[in-house]
């Protein structure tokens, strides 16, 4: 195309409509095949520069899920999260695999195994691999988990569940159908009929509401809930009003009792909603995600609410307020209970994380007092590393009284002598390379969906696998050499 531009400004030049004859020839596009061609070399470059810094690294973790693209074909995603000497990391997309056929734990466990041949991927430097707790993934026995495990090239290695997937899960322990089922409903009855949908818009646009809408429920996306019920309690005056318009029976928006299980619900989904979005993103590394939930856990306030203090809770204080209740005459006894029980959910669902937790900890702030023995006897079992070694070289870090005083330096680890500290740095290597998540994942699937949407579906999984390596990738592909190794086609 750049040939055919010069030709044409070449040969137009003496035109007086050049530069807009110039302008529509740029405008043209190029041929579906020299698009195709092009995003296979782009996506083999970037995947050059992976392999390379994959050899190179001194430790990985993988995350992998699995969806259904528009051609009903199951992909499978694989993301890295390589760590170097120098304890720098990257987080990169490694490739799309599709499963044909079924897609138990032993097809899922053969494609990965396949393709690390292939690709001549170092598994002797895996550490953990990340999944989104799918019985194919984590079952005890055909899995793909335990598969590797059973596998004996590939090394000893830690296995988790997304901490978002199980966030999500512990949410559901709120329950509060009675609140739920009559929102939706009512949402549902505005917005089902496009003639009334439209009288409600112009009605709020005439009162001037805080919002032009309401927002409908979708149970698979995570903030769902909670965004609905912010939004249905902020317009909930208009909502009434609209009913009664029509007619409709409004009792149960007027119980206060259903309103204050409601403020609780809208606020208690809106921290959940405030937590998951912490987890979510490029980059989290697994410390930040174990602390979000911890700091999540302690915020819960159950003590104040057991008190019959509702200061933490806004929706709530409102509610009472507009109503002139008193929380003495009310049964807000169940808030503490409910709260508790979400509590335990997550101490229940986070066990996964209770072995690693105290090295994540230690690593992160390598100075605070610890039982070194304990620490010690931890790290070398998660991560099959030289116990007693490691003892004399934590007692030798924590009394570096210059190390101590550039604690807060954005890479610390890459200030201790690795020589020194072979053990414990080979552990700060290790948690550094882990995934917390899979939402690199997730947000991958996001992109596949808008690349072979249905108008797409011809596309072959190659060309899909290579569009997403191009399209998520941070690597800058090498245009110099891309260039100086294509062959124009030469005048016969």
């Amino acid at each position: 195309m750049a040939l055919v531009a010069l030709v044409a400004e070449s040969v137009l030049k003496d035109f007086k409509n050049c530069p807009d004859i110039m302008s529509d020839i740029s405008d043209v596009q190029l041929g579906a095949n020299t698009m195709a061609r092009r995003v296979s070399a782009l996506s083999a470059n970037v995947m050059g520069q992976l392999e390379k810094d994959l050899s190179i690294c001194s430790f990985f973790s993988i995350q992998c899920d699995e969806s259904v693209d528009a051609s009903d074909t199951a992909q499978l995603a694989l993301f890295a999260r390589m760590v170097f000497e120098d304890f720098t990391n990257k987080e990169e997309f490694l490739t799309l695999l599709p499963l044909k056929s079924t897609t138990s734990g032993v097809d899922i466990y053969n494609e990965v195994k396949n393709y690390f041949v292939k690709t001549k991927i170092p598994l002797n430097k895996l550490v953990a691999i990340t999944t989104d707790g799918a019985p194919a993934m984590t079952g005890r026995h055909s899995g793909f988990v335990a598969c590797c495990k059973a596998d004996p090239d590939f090394p000893p290695l830690l296995h988790y569940h997304c901490i978002i997937h199980h966030q999500a899960i512990c949410a559901k322990v709120m329950g509060f159908d009675h609140v739920m089922a009559p929102v939706v409903r009512i949402i549902n009855s505005i917005c089902a009929k496009a003639k009334q949908h439209r009288m409600f818009k112009i009605f709020l646009e005439e009162l001037s509401a805080a919002h032009s809408n309401l927002l409908l429920h979708t149970e698979i996306r995570w903030l769902s809930r909670g965004k609905i019920l912010r939004r249905f309690l902020s317009l909930l005056p208009e909502i009434k009003d609209f009913m009664r318009s029509r007619n409709e029976d409004i009792s149960q928006l007027c119980s206060i009792s259903w309103l204050l299980d409601l403020a609780f619900l809208a606020d208690v989904t809106e921290r959940l909603n405030t937590l998951n979005c912490e987890l979510q993103g490029k980059g989290k590394t697994i410390a930040d995600m174990i602390s979000s939930v911890k700091t999540f856990k302690s915020n819960l306030f159950t003590e104040q609410v057991v008190k019959r203090k509702m200061h933490h809770f806004p929706s709530v204080m409102q509610m009472l307020t507009e109503h002139t209740a008193s929380p003495e005459l009310l049964n807000i006894d169940k808030y503490s209970s409910l709260l508790s029980r979400l509590k335990e959910e997550f101490s229940d669902r986070f066990r996964d994380f209770e072995r690693i937790e105290p090295c994540v900890m230690f690593i992160a702030n390598p100075f605070i007092e610890v039982n070194v023995c304990e620490r010690t006897e931890q790290m070398g079992e998660l991560f099959n590393l030289n116990s007693c070694a490691m003892e004399m070289e934590i007692v030798s870090l924590q009394g570096d009284i210059l190390l101590k005083s550039r604690q807060s330096h954005t890479n610390f680890w890459s200030l201790v002598d690795h020589k020194e500290h072979s053990n414990i740095c080979t552990a700060a290597l290790k948690v550094t390379s882990l995934f917390g998540s899979t939402y690199l994942c997730e947000s991958a699937f996001s992109d596949m969906n808008f690349i072979k949407s249905k108008f797409r579906t011809r596309l072959t999984d190659e060309h899909l696998s290579d569009s997403i390596q191009v399209a998520v990738s941070s690597y800058t592909p090498d245009y110099r050499a891309l260039v100086d190794g294509m062959q124009c086609q030469p005048s016969q």
